[in-house]
């Protein structure tokens, strides 16, 4: 087994070079039909770092992509790291005002983007006038656009400069989910990279014998930070998928040989829904990075497909991961694990004092060392400082610590409710919902209540061949939800509306507010005081 004792303030690129020299042959990654060993990946890079450079971009400019996963994004992520320019990875669904946004803020000199992405990006073209080239990877050059064309697999190549890097260096802009509101671009350095890649290296034990193994999108620090990374930290291979498909995920578990996965909560769900499979025991797979999950669900999980399912580790792309627990010990599965060795952390309240235990309180973290998180928000210096204040990161997020001396994730602090006097956790009650028969996916959030502090209202997709008739509805949530959370709204949609991580924007449900489907339970007669005790 390898061990990480220290943490190695290296650049990606240094990294890079070690694997290279002491297994030079191993395989770095496959995607599709697409493989490279640790030596051709680093041919590669600086092949792909002279040709950007040749188009006239220099170190510290930015350069921005728009994909969905494809093996170009890996051959980038290392080539642009050489070129010492800052690497912008957008999600490939963005549109309008949500992709303006990111490219005016970022303000990136070229961008690398599909066919469809370069559709989305050629309307906002006049609103982003730091962008002057475009590099398609599946499409012929564009004579017509505003702006110059090329075509990725035609580039020119040209030398690569002495670029003089170090961990301080910046490697990426990441945008945050925008789950609360508009995304802020966060400013993360070659060393928090190689960071985050020791701390899973080593939760994970990874071995020799590993193969990692990832359907999270490349433009997010899921699969960067938490999937390239700690593979190549310990030299092993990783499998990337083009998305996440439920119905085949095991299959290509086997199939891969992966012995180690990562994915997001909602995923788990998605899988114990699909028929039994000869395939669900027939993998490699000993640990599965799935948080969060419900207690129940894991133990449902590990009955069904032999595998631990890794649910105690939180993070945020500004500092990933904050907690965690190493998979194979000491289990509490309602937590989110204990502060990472490289952290400080304290529950605060809103005057920056600790909580008593068992209170909850804000999630707010200090660094070790400089390169335990990212380095602020891209030209928001007042959104960092108001961050960072009391000289304390504040997460935004509410955790409690339990008596095992692990601390759980409550709630997103905007995403709280507060009803009647009393602080309703919106993913409590999302769970319990859930558990309607008749009920696929739910969201809830907070409207404006007429006497001040919260409604609540739940936005639920509902099963395939389901209906859902509201009295008895009701009477469900009276049974299994105290009497002050039970929402006094809800709406049924086609689907919620999600980013490519499976995240819920609920800033989107919010916005849009009361609508003519919405059903009012107070108008039905249907309600709850205190006094309806279970």
């Amino acid at each position: 087994m390898q061990q990480w004792n220290g943490i190695q303030h290296l650049t990606v690129c240094e990294l890079l070079a070690e694997k290279v020299e002491k297994h030079p042959d191993r395989t770095f990654a496959t995607m599709g039909g697409w493989t490279a060993t640790y030596a051709e990946i680093d041919a590669r890079a600086t092949e792909v770092a002279g040709q950007i450079h040749a188009l006239g971009v220099r170190p510290g400019d930015r350069v921005a992509t728009l994909s969905p996963n494809r093996y170009e994004l890996l051959e980038l992520l290392m080539g642009l790291a050489k070129l010492g320019v800052v690497q912008v990875p957008l999600n490939p669904y963005l549109r309008g005002e949500f992709l303006s946004h990111q490219l005016r803020d970022s303000a990136p000199s070229i961008i690398l983007t599909d066919s469809p992405g370069w559709a989305s990006v050629q309307p906002v073209l006049h609103e982003v006038p730091s962008l002057r080239t475009a590099v398609l990877f599946d499409a012929a050059a564009d004579s017509s656009a505003e702006i110059t064309t090329h075509r990725y697999h035609e580039l020119s190549t040209g030398p690569v400069p002495d670029v003089a890097l170090t961990a301080a260096s910046t490697m990426a802009i990441v945008y945050t989910s925008g789950t609360t509101g508009q995304s802020k671009g966060c400013v993360l350095s070659h060393g928090y990279y190689t960071r985050c890649g020791q701390i899973d290296a080593e939760l994970l034990q990874l071995t020799d014998d590993d193969v990692f193994f990832t359907t999270l999108p490349l433009f997010h620090g899921g699969s960067q930070l938490k999937g390239v990374m700690p593979s190549m930290t310990a030299g092993i291979p990783i499998v990337i998928e083009e998305s996440f498909s439920a119905s085949g995920f095991f299959k290509r578990l086997t199939e891969t040989g992966a012995t180690v996965a990562s994915g997001v909560g909602s995923m788990g769900p998605m899988l114990l829904a699909t028929p039994l499979s000869a395939y669900d025991r027939a993998h490699s797979l000993r640990v599965y990075n799935l948080s969060p999950l419900a207690e129940d669900l894991q133990r449902e999980f590990n009955e069904r497909f032999a595998t631990d399912v890794w649910t105690e580790s939180y993070g945020q792309t500004e500092c990933v991961p904050s907690l965690s627990n190493a998979p194979g010990g000491p289990r509490d599965r309602g937590s989110n694990g204990h502060p990472i060795r490289d952290l400080e952390v304290a529950l605060l309240d809103d005057h920056g004092q600790p909580v008593p235990d068992g209170e909850v309180g804000e999630i707010c973290l200090r660094p070790r060392h400089r390169y335990a998180m990212f380095d602020g928000y891209w030209g928001r210096p007042e959104d960092t400082l108001e961050a960072f204040r009391g000289l304390w990161y504040h997460t935004g997020d509410f955790g409690v610590l339990r008596v095992s001396g692990s601390i759980k994730f409550a709630d997103r602090k905007k995403d709280a409710l507060r009803v009647r006097g009393e602080n309703v956790s919106s993913i409590e009650l999302e769970v319990t919902i859930s558990r309607h028969p008749a009920v696929a996916e739910v969201a809830v959030h907070a409207l404006k209540s007429e006497v001040g502090e919260d409604d609540i209202r739940a936005c639920i997709v509902l099963a395939e061949g389901q209906e859902i008739e509201w009295a008895e509805f009701f009477e469900f949530l009276k049974a299994n939800v105290p009497y002050f959370a039970v929402p006094r709204y809800v709406e049924i949609l086609a689907e919620l509306p999600k980013n490519s991580a499976f995240r819920v924007q609920k800033h989107q449900l919010r916005d849009k507010g009361m609508t003519a489907e919405t059903i009012d339970f107070r108008a039905l007669g249907l309600t709850i005081a205190r006094e309806d005790r279970r």
